[in-house]
């Protein structure tokens, strides 16, 4: 058994197939899921886990070089706006309809327990040479 990292062997398997330029939507338990992309569904219950735990844990396993949010989120949900503000400086933000329709193209969904609105967030992977 691992001992540290990514235990859940679905999340780590799907993070070693990753490579440049591919998209991981990291969502709250309410966004819709679109048909086509890997999904890994961590959620258990309302809250848990958080989209911060998660988002964290992910930030300490890929390289990430850009992300995309919803422009609703500022608004609707300040903290977890401050802290995709804070991990990404070049946040980039579109209205939600654009995030569901880019999510589509995503590689990898991972569903987190949050039920918070616009806790959502799709990674555009990058190389770590």
């Amino acid at each position: 058994m691992k001992k540290a990292g990514i235990l859940n062997r679905h999340l780590a398997g799907a993070l070693a197939e990753l490579g440049h330029g591919d998209g991981v939507l990291v969502c709250d338990a309410g966004m819709p899921i679109p048909e086509g992309p890997r999904v890994v569904d961590l959620a258990f219950r309302a809250g848990v886990p958080a989209f911060a735990e998660v988002l964290d844990g992910l930030l300490a396993e890929l390289v990430v070089e850009g992300a995309t949010a919803a422009r609703e989120l500022r608004e609707a949900n300040p903290e977890a706006s401050s802290l995709l503000e804070g991990h990404f400086p070049g946040l980039d933000l579109v209205p939600h309809e654009r995030l569901k329709q880019l999510s589509a193209g995503a590689r990898l969904i991972v569903r987190t327990g949050e039920a918070r609105p616009y806790a959502n967030v799709l990674l555009r992977c990058g190389v770590f040479f």
